[in-house]
């Protein structure tokens, strides 16, 4: 226990009060664990009694510093700004002074703790914040007439000098932050990966943001190679402010090791054995604080009617509200979701109104310089700015302590999006997150009202974690055979004891290695080379005879002697990315440049807009995309690419939501919705809206043409001045979920009605559209999936896509195939797709090929929510989910979005008012509603008339 004596304490920590519901740990009980001048700078820190602590700690600083303290694995779960990182850093700090102070010899010349973020700015953040405590404790140490010796830090990234780099061989910090690809570097450096067999304590910070992506699949083999390294056990912290679940991810965090009843000798004994129950997670603590702090968000609309309200006037109130929001605050985060939204919100803010300039007013994402960007960071750290409008790059990171409200401009598209940066608001435990959320579009109003209600309940999106990705692997094990020879059992133990490869399979592994060791006939005739070397420690000639090893150990090694150098170049996750040039077939006339990202989306026939004109879709060639001049209506919207697509978890409550509403409609009516919805974060015009749109949708179309978690409702239209028949489809399950099923139903819709089917993807279900002349049976075709061939049929709806290519050459990267750098060539991203399409239809014709596999494997799993694909497919088989198809000549309300796919974010959105209104008035004329202009001007409900 710390020695207090000395110490003026404003009370007795011994005395201070605790909230049980929050922790069953006193602060008295902290501030014992800590050394005595590290007690006396957190009281000259945060030395005042906080009534919303509860005392000197925050909830999560009070769990989570006694575990660290212990070594336990810690998984840290807090709102933004509740000293989630303070805590794992002043437990690590802790133990770091008294080392260097009870040692003769101080701190070894090395490195004992990790700090991972997903972005260079955190650990920018990160690291000056860490020069306050070191400073403070160290002055606390001097004043006292003690010494103390130097606890060093730096950051290690890839913008690092090499200068900078050299220099911390010859003093290396005890506390490095990095980022994981950087980290992956570190491994394979000869003389650097020495440094970091003392690591003690790595910390994973935002570790939502990378558990979900490859980016946290790299890390999580990173972690087993250094834990393999060292001479003992690390203490892994993660922390985070909103994910779910939590044991999941704790177990991403923490790893897995073999079990008392198996070890890597069932290697030998094949597949059967290699299954999760051969590896636990090891053990960990999580300490949920998540809600700590007090919400007060609310959902705004400008207008009740989204459909007739003129554009003009839509935008003048938003603009007008957000100014207001602006004035009555401190310093205002926007988020809007597209990078152009977030330009164009300035703009209108700066054009309409004369508050606003380049110094009190900024925009910040990823498309901005870097120099840009840091001066918007810096400017609205200081609290200088007024308003700061945003994609999604300020969600993470930076402490923002001035800012004191939080816009977001649309839909997030999940509540954990929505948690995370409304929580940049009210930055300090105490303060009140203050969040408005403004809807553009009734599908996202009625989207958002979901939304905001499950944020208040607690309710989370679980998050979704990559398996078993052959390119990663491949990666790793290529950087564990350049760094040393060793046997296949330890390698394959490591890789198996990161989480996302504990089920990882013998047939999986051998597939892989076949890859790299390149075991394929042909596969080195298009340069596609061995990478390692795979041998038993006995051959005849005695080459790689190694005395350390026992005679018929297999051992694996590096091939080639740029080995090291194509390695260090090579590796990473994120993929580069390119915008395709557009020209038309006829005449080879240049008309524009498409985000390749927007191809993913596109078949032959789609037809979307460019320049204000329209064009059909034909087909690319390797950069290049050729297209046609139509005039038919769009049925890819221009923001695809750049949104979020919609939580399946939200979807599913959305669903729930729409199933409680025609319950309280069958109670009372309009009247009886409105009294319910008021029981909601909404504005009245938000209730009168939701509430108008569901008593239109009913009674237009009944209460069948409503999806709810039992029903999808189906409905067909015929068009005949377009001379079209369109299926909408409302399954609201979110753009991925919809994206496969559509794929599927497009596929066997093809082939029964032997004619071209069109797709249009949105969250709230898709479209496909066919020639009058041509019908199916689309109920019939849903009834006849079979969930055990969903991946298999789905697979096939792949080949030949634009989606399969380019996954196919981000794969073949990221595995090595396609080498982005080589003898000092730099391959662009269009170069690399040029080369991964030559590649791709002799790799397809090759028996389990693992980049091929992983190319499906990604684009089903992670890409088309294959596994929720199933489940539907199977809830359809089993009756828990009818099929409700039902005809008609207009769209139904709840079928408006999808008919026009307008852009719900109204700073994008181009003027489709007029088609909306056209299908609007038929509705108006089927249920004899009085007139819309009379409806807008009177602002009624049809039921209040």
């Amino acid at each position: 226990m710390a020695d207090t004596e000395g110490l003026e304490l404003p009370v007795d920590v011994a005395e201070l009060p605790f909230d049980p519901e929050v922790t069953q740990i006193q602060d008295g009980d902290v501030f014992d664990l800590l050394e005595p001048a590290v007690q006396e700078w957190w009281l000259s820190e945060f030395g005042a009694f906080v009534p919303e602590n509860g005392g000197f700690f925050t909830p999560p600083q009070r769990g989570a510093i006694p575990k660290i303290h212990e070594g336990t694995n810690t998984l840290i779960c807090a709102p933004t700004g509740s000293g989630k990182t303070q805590a794992s850093f002043c437990a690590i700090i802790d133990e770091l002074y008294r080392r260097e102070r009870d040692s003769d010899s101080g701190l070894e010349n090395s490195v004992y703790c990790l700090y991972v973020s997903p972005l260079k700015s955190l650990a920018n953040d990160i690291h000056r914040n860490l020069e306050v405590p070191l400073e403070g404790i160290e002055s606390i140490v001097e004043q006292r007439g003690d010494e103390m010796g130097e606890i060093r830090h730096a950051i290690r990234h890839g913008d690092t000098a090499s200068s900078e780099r050299q220099k911390m061989l010859e003093e290396t910090p005890h506390i490095l932050n990095t980022t994981p690809e950087t980290l992956a570097i570190l491994l394979n450096s000869p003389k650097f990966r020495e440094k970091l067999r003392t690591v003690e304590y790595v910390i994973v910070d935002e570790i939502h943001s990378l558990a979900a992506n490859k980016r946290g699949t790299h890390l999580s083999i990173s972690l087993e190679r250094l834990e393999a390294m060292g001479d003992g056990g690390i203490t892994r912290i993660g922390c985070s402010a909103t994910i779910e679940p939590l044991s999941r991810v704790a177990e991403f965090l923490v790893g897995c090791e073999e079990s008392r009843t198996s070890n890597s000798a069932t290697d030998s004994a094949g597949p059967e054995l290699e299954t999760d129950a051969s590896r636990e997670p090891r053990e960990y603590d999580i300490v949920d604080a998540r809600f700590a702090r007090e919400f007060d968000l609310r959902l705004e609309c400008p207008t009740d009617d989204l459909v007739n309200t003129p554009r003009e006037v839509v935008q003048e109130r938003f603009y007008r509200s957000l100014h207001d929001h602006v004035q009555d605050h401190t310093n205002t985060l926007v988020f809007t979701n597209t990078r152009s939204g977030a330009e164009r919100v300035l703009h209108n803010l700066r054009e309409r109104f004369d508050a606003y300039d380049e110094e009190n007013s900024g925009c910040h994402h990823g498309s901005l310089s870097k120099d840009v960007r840091q001066d918007i960071e810096r400017r609205l750290k200081d609290g200088d700015l007024d308003v700061v409008t945003s994609s999604t790059s300020l969600e993470l990171g930076i402490d923002m302590p001035h800012v004191d409200l939080v816009v977001q401009v649309g839909s997030p598209k999940s509540v954990a999006a929505l948690l995370q940066r409304v929580g940049r608001a009210g930055h300090r435990v105490g303060q009140t997150v203050t969040g408005r959320v403004i809807a553009l579009d009734r599908d996202e109003l009625l989207e958002c009202a979901v939304m905001l209600k499950k944020a208040e309940e607690g309710f989370v999106d679980s998050v979704s974690i990559p398996e078993n990705a052959q390119d990663v692997a491949a990666q790793h094990v290529y950087g564990m055979a350049i760094a040393e020879i060793r046997p296949e059992s330890e390698l394959k133990a490591i890789l198996r004891r990161a989480y996302p490869y504990r089920n990882y399979s013998e047939a999986e592994y051998e597939s892989l290695i076949r890859y790299l060791t390149a075991g394929y006939t042909g596969l080195e005739d298009k340069n596609v080379y061995a990478k390692i070397w795979r041998d038993a420690n006995d051959p005849p000639d005695g080459d790689h005879h190694y005395e350390e090893y026992p005679v018929g150990e297999t051992l694996i090694g590096k091939r080639g002697r740029l080995a090291r150098v194509i390695y260090m170049t090579n590796i990473g996750t994120i993929p580069d990315s390119f915008t395709c040039d557009v020209s038309t077939r006829a005449g080879d006339e240049w008309v524009g440049q498409l985000d390749e990202e927007y191809l993913d989306t596109l078949e032959k026939g789609d037809v979307f807009v460019l320049g204000g004109a329209n064009f059909e879709y034909r087909y690319r060639r390797g950069s290049k995309v050729y297209v046609d001049r139509t005039s038919a209506r769009p049925t890819v919207p221009s923001w695809y690419s750049e949104r979020l697509p919609l939580s399946y978890d939200l979807g599913r409550e959305i669903l729930a939501f729409q199933r409680e509403v025609l319950s309280h409609y069958d109670e009372g009516g309009p009247p009886r919705v409105r009294a319910w919805l008021r029981e909601f974060p909404l504005d009245d015009d938000s209730v009168r809206a939701i509430a108008r749109l569901f008593d239109y949708q009913l009674r237009y179309a009944g209460a069948k043409s409503v999806s709810t978690t039992e029903r999808l409702a189906i409905e067909v239209e015929r068009d005949r001045e377009e001379y079209e028949r369109r299926y909408y489809v409302h399954s609201a399950y979110g753009r991925q979920f919809n994206d496969g099923l559509s794929r599927l139903l497009a596929y066997r819709c093809a082939q029964e009605a032997t004619a071209n089917v069109r797709v249009a993807v949105a969250d709230n279900g898709f479209v496909l559209s066919m020639p009058l002349n041509r019908k199916v049976d689309l109920e019939g075709i849903v009834d006849d999936l079979s969930a055990e061939r969903v991946r298999e049929d789905l697979r096939a709806a792949l080949s030949g896509t634009d989606l399969l290519q380019r996954y196919f050459r981000i794969n073949a990267t990221r595995s090595l195939m396609i080498l982005k750098r080589y003898k000092g060539y730099e391959k662009s991203a269009s170069e690399q797709q040029v080369s991964s399409e030559m590649l791709l239809g002799f790799a397809a014709d090759l028996e389990n090929f693992a980049v091929i596999e992983e190319t499906y494997r990604e684009i089903l799993e992670d890409k088309l929510a294959v596994t929720a694909l199933e489940s539907f497919v199977d809830s359809v088989e089993t009756g828990e989910i009818e099929l409700e198809r039902q005809l008609f000549d207009s769209p139904t309300p709840r079928a408006f979005g999808l008919a026009t796919l307008s852009a719900s974010d109204v700073v994008l959105a181009e003027d489709e008012s007029a088609a909306l209104q056209a299908f609007h008035e038929r509705v108006l004329s089927e249920i004899g509603a009085d007139s819309v202009s009379g409806l807008v001007s009177t602002g009624q409900d049809p039921g209040e008339q």
